[in-house]
């Protein structure tokens, strides 16, 4: 246990008698809000503040500050802020016995590396120098930038604290260290520069990082990247060996998607036994199991989607897993589920013709080809239909025809009773794969923002060496997501995205070095393809500030400029990284390398920026990273940031963010008489608008975005078609949740960026 040089009782009780009840700080704290009706907050903080201990009138006031918050008052959020920093400052105090906060940095960092809960390499790649240093760069005025719900969400969860639960960090030391970590293996002369680079971009709030690299920065435990994919192999060691693998990524906070396409069906044969396979739904209820029981660092239980395609024989089985009747032993209630849809399938269902189910190891061994590993290369035409309809016409193959309005139908009354399952558009995305000359993309992660080349990990032999048992694997690409976001409210306004891409496409590149992942063929994965996702949180707030509506050309339009802008800045930081370090091992023969990137987006007629000579740069230098850009659906982090989630809609102006033991209200960032108008309820507005805007800035992202869909629970079964019709003809790669009002939905924190 830490020793404490001063009783936190005392340290407390010292506040209280020098600084506290003097009261002076409070008219200094309401001083910065002049527009605010304080007087009888004042009268009832004076009361208030007679009680002798701060632990106890500081909760106090900060209820009574949040009791004051509405829709015209909102900035009592900053009131109540500055009481919880007080509260912080004070146990920081006396946990570390010194006389104020922000007070060497260097006994912070000695102390909890001692006790092993900061990593040895922090102090072994910075000098006591460069800590003194780095101190001096620390901007304790930036805690004022966080509203309530943030600063209490930072503490809470992010700040680091002792094994006695005892609280060590203040917010921008948890920026500086992770600054520091990302930082930690660049050259020594450019070094300390970089990280108050990446200090600058954090303790502004110009961008987040992670949830596990926000958390686990600097410690010794945990790992930094975000979400992971499997990919199954069709056998029972395959199947064991990936349960394991996802089993330890749990444990170190990662959340995962696995792709069950390949495993055969419900009644396909096992080594000639026919009729004999249980299907994909029992290796499901595994999954299940493990993500209950395997939970993410103790915080919470392990967050798991299986994926399958929408032409499986299991098909029906998988899309029923979540519903909330029927044969229990047939459900898996703690997966997430999606479903892998081509082309073909949304024409069927659009003309109401037949579509047709197969069992993919009989595909395998009768017709010799895997079904899932073909797409069509245009809307309308490819080697995927040409397999399909093959497959429809062979005789030697068992088959079930059903309407596909049937199958849809099961979809949507999946969304609108659990909110899911996913939709993966798998012949858009493996389109516009620029890595598609190294294989397929077969799912997504479970936020659906991840789009990579995948394959099964396959085991060779084994066998007796020296009294050791030996395993000879074959390692597939098991997908790794390494993520931030850019704060588009903050940093669009401050007209700061060149410099903050720079600095982040940089910091996302190192996570990859940094990381210790516990699954080998994930880290092989890692350093192969280099793959970041580069993402944005704020849309709404960012329209709001910008005066414009959400239901509106201007709002598709600039989404279509803003995200190209985004694009060029991240390919241009890529490339600049891949002069100074390299470019990703698999660029040669890539559509980085070919060009065809460039020409699939139309940038080469685009005047708005110099694509011309960034392809030229990226052709002859490389890229560092095979994957750039993924809009994840981050509602944790853009909630410290006080901003909205993601490219999300708010669901209201005004709201309470409850909690297991709180719950606080919130108003929508920068709510005013200007912006209020603009702060539509995702509920009311009308969602062809949302997709639209989404296809326009997914003609920039080279990964996929978290797409949500927000849904009355009254919506009319057409209704909900016509939008999935929509997003599929407008070219998204993925939807996430439909969102219904009858329904609450829990986010993946992995992916929280």
């Amino acid at each position: 246990m830490l020793t404490k040089a001063k009783n936190q009782e005392t340290e407390l009780n010292k506040m209280s008698t020098t600084t506290i009840n003097d009261n002076q700080w409070i008219h200094e704290i309401l001083a910065e809000f002049p527009s605010l009706q304080t007087e009888a907050f004042i009268s009832k903080a004076m009361k208030i503040t007679e009680k002798a201990d701060p632990s106890e009138f500081l909760p106090q006031l900060i209820l009574e500050a949040l009791n004051r918050l509405t829709e015209q008052e909102p900035d009592w959020t900053y009131i109540a802020e500055r009481l919880l920093l007080k509260s912080l400052y004070a146990e920081v105090c006396s946990t570390r016995g010194t006389s104020k906060p922000y007070e060497n940095f260097s006994f912070l960092l000695h102390s909890l590396t001692t006790e092993g809960i900061y990593h040895t390499s922090l102090l072994e790649s910075y000098s006591q120098q460069d800590i003194l240093y780095l101190e001096k760069a620390i901007i304790p005025e930036h805690d004022k930038l966080f509203n309530y719900i943030g600063l209490k969400t930072l503490a809470d969860r992010y700040l680091t604290r002792d094994y006695s639960k005892s609280l060590w960090e203040l917010p921008q030391e948890r920026f500086m260290i992770i600054a520091m970590t990302l930082m930690s293996k660049e050259p020594a002369e450019t070094r300390l520069e970089l990280v108050k680079e990446a200090y600058w971009a954090l303790s502004n709030l110009y961008m987040t990082v992670a949830t596990p690299t926000f958390s686990n920065a600097g410690k010794s435990y945990g790992q930094l990247s975000s979400c992971f994919i499997d990919t199954v192999d069709d056998s029972l060691q395959g199947i064991y060996d990936s349960n394991t693998d996802i089993a330890n990524l749990s444990k170190s906070g990662g959340g995962i998607g696995v792709y069950l396409g390949k495993i055969r069906s419900r009644g396909s044969d096992i080594r000639g036994f026919k009729g004999v396979s249980s299907g994909v739904i029992p290796w499901m209820k595994q999954l299940n199991n493990t993500a209950v029981s395997v939970d993410q660092l103790g915080q919470r239980k392990g967050a798991i989607s299986v994926y399958l395609d929408v032409w499986h024989k299991d098909i029906f089985s998988f899309l029923d897993s979540k519903l909330n009747n029927g044969d229990e032993r047939m459900r898996a209630h703690d997966l997430f589920n999606g479903v892998c849809i081509p082309d073909l399938f949304m024409e069927q269902v659009e003309k109401r013709e037949d579509w047709y189910l197969f069992d993919p190891h009989e595909i395998r061994t009768v017709m010799g080809y895997s079904l899932e590993d073909s797409f069509d290369k245009e809307k309308g035409a490819g080697e995927f239909r040409d397999k399909y309809w093959e497959c429809v016409n062979s005789p030697s193959l068992q088959k079930e025809k059903v309407p596909a309005i049937e199958i849809m139908k099961g979809i949507m009354r999946g969304q609108l009773e659990t909110g899911s399952p996913f939709m993966f558009y798998r012949d858009e995305v493996n389109r516009m794969n620029p890595n598609h000359h190294k294989g397929m993309i077969y799912c997504t992660n479970l936020c659906t923002e991840i789009t990579q080349n995948q394959s099964a990990t396959t085991t060779k032999e084994q066998f007796v060496k020296d009294g050791s048992i030996v395993t000879v694997k074959t390692p597939g690409d098991f997908v790794v997501c390494n993520l931030s976001s850019i704060n588009l409210a903050r940093a669009v306004s401050a007209d700061v995205l060149k410099r903050l891409i720079k600095i982040q496409v940089r910091m996302l590149d190192n996570v990859i070095d940094l990381n210790t992942i516990p699954v080998l063929q994930a880290t092989l994965s890692n350093k192969k393809y280099r793959s970041i996702g580069l993402g944005t949180f704020g849309w709404h707030h960012l329209l709001a500030l910008q005066g414009i509506k959400w239901e509106s050309e201007e709002a598709v339009a600039y989404a279509d400029t803003l995200y190209k802008e985004i694009a060029f800045y991240t390919i241009e930081a890529s490339a600049a990284l891949a002069s100074e370090k390299g470019a990703y091992p698999a660029f040669e023969g890539s559509d980085w390398h070919s060009g065809e990137y460039f020409q699939k987006r139309f940038y080469r007629t685009d005047n708005t920026f110099d694509w011309e000579v960034l392809e030229a740069t990226v052709r002859k230098t490389g890229l560092r990273n095979g994957y750039l850009m993924a809009v994840a659906p981050n509602a944790t982090t853009s909630i410290i940031a006080g901003s909205t989630a993601s490219i999300d809609p708010i669901f209201l102006k005004m709201y309470s963010e409850e909690k297991k033991d709180y719950k606080i209200p919130v108003t929508a960032p920068d709510l005013n008489a200007a912006t209020t108008w603009l702060y539509k309820s995702a509920y009311h507005i009308d969602q062809h608008w949302s997709i639209a805007q989404n296809a326009a800035r997914q003609k920039h992202v080279d990964q996929a975005i978290s797409f949500n869909l927000y849904v009355t629970n009254t919506i009319k079964a057409k209704a909900l078609l016509d939008l999935h019709m929509d997003a599929w003809k407008q070219g998204l790669k993925t939807t996430y949740y439909v969102r219904s009002t009858s329904k609450e939905i829990e986010d993946c924190d992995s992916c929280a960026s």
